[in-house]
């Protein structure tokens, strides 16, 4: 395989960090971007363990993201971007913000963090125990998250344009709900959206969760039964995601990202954002 070692910043690189680039792989000339003054790329490099300490190292050092990736794929050989909505597409973790209208994000927020840590194993539990919590909740909160606190991530909206450009389509597939995915769906143009649906009664949060639970192993099936449903295999597929339950789905993929994701996630990615936005995507590939 031919690898070439990506690097990419949120801003110009300072002659600092160009010279850092230069050296991290001795003998290799760096292509520096000419589209971007944040993007350089060293082609055909040896995946080591050597190199990615040296990655790990110089990473956090500069503050940028070096990423090894498939020197043969293009962009444009994937057939679908698939994303998870709360803490990847959205900078927000949805049912901490409307338990805030409860006064229980801080429960809530512990649940939901030791669930994406992957500490606990059951997400059907964890949702279940989250969700019994907005028991008695005025809908109109959700309106409120939405209008007032939902925001999309760093480079969300560029990404997303330059994939559609492409002719990939897009799948947000997401352990939150239906509420704000309907939304997202029609707002950023996504050709498949999938959520879990909250129980509304009199206009109040009943405490339940509709229908099958958008689990790990869902997420996972969704992903394959749309990429199927468009032509492509899962191979040809991308998936974004942050938390342990996005793993499954990451697995199966054809090329996985993990944005701004917990330490599990990082670890079993094919590449992390840890500074870029989601428009970082755009640049792993030769044009």
């Amino acid at each position: 395989m031919t690898n070439d070692l990506v690097i990419l910043g949120p801003a110009p690189f300072s002659p600092a960090q160009a010279d850092a680039i230069r050296a991290l792989a001795p003998g290799a000339a760096p292509q520096f971007d000419a589209r971007s003054a944040s993007i350089a790329r060293i082609a055909n490099v040896a995946d080591t363990p050597a190199l990615r300490a040296s990655m790990a190292v110089f990473a956090q050092a500069q503050s940028l993201d070096a990423v090894i990736v498939d020197g043969t794929r293009r962009l444009a050989d994937f057939k679908l971007v698939a994303m998870d909505m709360d803490s990847t597409l959205i900078t927000i973790e949805c049912i901490d913000e409307i338990a805030d209208y409860c006064g229980l994000k801080a429960e809530v927020s512990a649940i939901t963090e030791a669930a994406m840590r992957g500490e606990i194993k059951d997400f059907n539990e964890s949702l279940t125990r989250r969700v019994a919590l907005l028991r008695g909740l005025d809908a109109s909160a959700l309106d409120r998250v939405y209008e007032e606190r939902l925001k999309l991530s760093p480079g969300a909206e560029d990404m997303l344009r330059g994939v559609q450009a492409l002719g990939i389509r897009t799948l947000l597939v997401s352990g939150g709900f239906t509420f704000f995915t309907d939304r997202l769906g029609p707002r950023l143009g996504l050709d498949v959206t999938r959520a879990n649906t909250l129980e509304i009664v009199d206009g109040k949060l009943t405490g339940r969760v509709l229908g099958e639970i958008v689990n790990a192993e869902v997420k996972a099936r969704t992903v394959a039964e749309v990429a199927a449903q468009f032509g492509a295999t899962p191979d040809q597929a991308i998936v974004m995601g942050d938390g342990s339950n996005d793993l499954l789905m990451m697995a199966i993929a054809g090329l996985s990202v993990a944005f701004r994701a917990k330490p599990v996630v990082r670890e079993k990615a094919s590449v992390a954002f840890n500074h870029v936005g989601l428009d970082g995507l755009l640049a792993l590939f030769r044009p």
